[in-house]
């Protein structure tokens, strides 16, 4: 990482998929002596980066559908360049993400003096380049100071939130002085003593000015506390803007807060079309390396462009014969893509997986079926072992208290990733992996389906799914508002859960963690377009979602037995009876029923939905008045 302007700093160091998760555009970075904020893309810089795109055509144009997306033309990683280890000091030390401290104020940690971080109170230090984390804000003249380094200052804790996804440092002055100004000084010393004890946050507020009583924070905090807080700013740190016109009530937030950044992201499997031909294949995932070619030109550029090299076993004429039909299906989806909405990047992948043939396989995209063992015949139409997998995500924006709908995009308000409000590209990662990809049988769902429809359960999570969503509605939204829209359906409950009772059983024998391991449900009871399907993959950027673990699973003997053993694991949990009888009621805040983390949640990283959407009572029997889509287990 590095900060902007003309010296940069090196402070520390995450992994590409944490800016995609966890330390994304606008997150706030613990550093192990202070905290950052990640800058806006308008301050990234991919000059001498090692790798500046990320082909996914099928991504890029589902982007190119969201608001205030269309003008996006890229896919870009994280600027990186090598060398750093080598030359601390050289070329790559100037290649990073850029971040800005933040929260504004520090304390000092020997007399507790709270004051800002740009002010002359406290001073930088970063003076070995090979160890950026040693990096720190130093208090330099503390008057407790003994013999030895110089006081370490760090982050004083507490920021300002807003559901429009503003955030702000926490007004101390304004807080301290009931609202007024200091009526000695217009720029006071202030103190910030931690107090300690079982009270949760007791931390006093003091101004060493005047005669004012020390405050408590707690008086900012809950629903009383919002009465002593100022309306928002409209505050957008990482782009250095303020939106003006902001009313919303703030919220004080810890830094580390789980809820000060959701990511909004996007992803895709680079699966090739149904029924195209290995060469089809490679020309569309070497799309924008053959775009802009013309046929005379082919002959050079096969010899001297790397990323072509793999079209030397075929000729020419064959090449520009699939570079035109390419040119032809990109054309019919710029049109598609005249239609504002939230793309559909499901269904492409549902069409391979299901297939009667597998497509040609390829270093991104290898598939192969085992077949379904004999006596899972009744849980299971379809198996297939996918050797290879290639993932390409994308942040397309974040939001603050709330985390985004994966549905509905302006459920809850997200926020730009840029001053630009026409981007030309958005941050993007790519992982490769394996993965399992199991069908159930649709007569099966379909009769399931029939019988729960009336059932109790089923209404009440119905029920909580509109509350859930009136509680969310953003600010923004303006005319009718359906609060059932995008409800996924009895189907996807039951095949949600099926898919983590599988993440569990398979966590413990492929070698991988859980959070190592992801899911994406094909789910739908559309009659002309049904879907059951899940997908369990690898999603790590490294070596370890390749090792083949995951896929030798699928083989008769052992998804034989890990199909049994999620079933019968799902029968009991070591917090029944209360997660057994769990349901959503009307002053609850969740969308799950009988689940908890003993016997169905997962990791944040392996759920689509955020652990929503899951109650054991639809796939096994544990409730006599629900049937269960599985009531005789294998």
């Amino acid at each position: 990482m590095s900060t902007t302007g003309q010296h940069r700093r090196r402070v520390g160091a995450v992994r590409p998929s944490h800016l995609m998760f966890t330390s994304g555009v606008g997150a706030l970075v613990d550093l192990p002596n202070f905290s950052v904020l990640v800058r806006g893309i308008d301050d990234w810089s991919h000059e001498n980066a090692e790798v500046t795109t990320i082909a996914e055509p099928r991504l890029l144009a589902g982007i190119r559908r969201l608001r205030d997306m269309r003008s996006v033309e890229e896919l870009r990683p994280a600027p990186w360049a090598d060398g750093l280890d080598s030359d601390p000091r050289g070329p790559a030390a100037r290649v990073g993400v850029p971040v800005v401290p933040f929260p504004g104020w520090l304390r000092c940690t020997v007399c507790d003096e709270l004051a800002p971080a740009g002010g002359t109170v406290f001073g930088f230090e970063n003076d070995v380049p090979s160890r950026p984390h040693d990096a720190r804000f130093f208090h330099a003249e503390c008057p407790r100071k003994k013999s030895g380094r110089r006081p370490l200052a760090v982050a004083a804790r507490f920021v300002l939130a807003c559901g429009d996804g503003h955030l702000d440092d926490f007004p101390y002055r304004h807080f301290v002085h009931h609202g007024a100004q200091c009526e000695k000084t217009r720029h006071p010393r202030l103190r910030m003593q931690d107090r300690g004890g079982n009270l949760g946050a007791n931390v006093a507020i003091a101004c060493l000015h005047c005669d004012v009583k020390p405050r408590n924070i707690r008086e900012a905090m809950g629903p009383r506390g919002k009465q002593n807080l100022p309306r928002c700013r409209g505050r957008h740190p990482h782009l250095t803007t303020y939106d003006a016109g902001c009313d919303r009530e703030t919220q004080i937030l810890v830094v580390g807060a789980s809820n000060q950044w959701f990511a909004r992201t996007l992803s895709a499997l680079a699966v090739p079309r149904t029924g195209a031909s290995e060469l089809a294949a490679k020309v569309e995932r070497n799309w924008t390396s053959l775009e802009g070619l013309p046929q005379a030109m082919l002959p050079y550029a096969r010899a001297n462009v790397p990323a072509l090299a793999e079209f030397q076993a075929f000729d020419d004429d064959e090449l520009w014969a699939a570079i035109e039909a390419q040119r032809a299906i990109e054309a019919a989806e710029v049109e598609e893509e005249q239609e504002e909405g939230y793309p559909d990047l499901h269904t492409a992948e549902w069409e391979i997986f299901s297939a009667e043939q597998a497509p040609p396989p390829s270093t991104d995209f290898t598939l192969h079926r085992p077949g379904v063992p004999e006596v899972l015949g009744p849980i299971l139409d379809d198996v297939v072992q996918a050797e290879r997998l290639r993932e390409v995500r994308a942040l397309v924006g974040f939001t603050r208290l709330d985390a985004p709908d994966p549905d509905d995009p302006n459920l809850v308000t997200p926020v730009r990733l840029s001053r630009d409000e026409l981007p030309s590209w958005v941050p993007a990662s790519e992982v490769r992996g394996e993965g399992l990809f199991l069908r159930l049988p649709e007569e099966r769902l379909r009769a399931w389906e029939a019988e729960v429809a009336e059932s109790e359960a089923l209404k009440a999570h119905e029920r909580a799914y509109g509350l859930f969503r009136e509680k969310r509605r953003s600010s923004r939204l303006s005319g009718p508002f359906d609060p059932m829209a995008f409800w996924p359906g009895a189907r996807y409950l039951a095949m949600h859960t099926f898919a983590h009772l599988m993440v569990r059983a398979i966590s413990i024998e492929c070698g991988y963690s859980s959070a190592s391991l992801s899911e994406r449900i094909y789910a739908s009871s559309d009659p002309d377009d049904p879907r059951s399907g899940i997908l369990i993959y690898t999603a790590v950027p490294d070596a370890e979602g390749t090792l083949g673990g995951l896929v030798s699973l699928g083989e008769e003997r052992d998804l034989t037995r890990l199909v049994r053993r999620a079933l019968r694991d799902a029968l009991r949990c070591s917090s029944d009876p209360l997660c057994a009888e769990r349901l959503p009621a009307h002053t609850a805040d969740f969308l799950h029923g009988a689940a908890c983390h003993v016997c169905l949640f997962v990791s944040e990283t392996t759920c689509e939905r955020g652990n929503r959407f899951l109650d054991r009572r639809f796939v096994v029997p544990i409730d006599p008045t629900t049937p269960a889509l599985f009531p005789d287990l294998p």
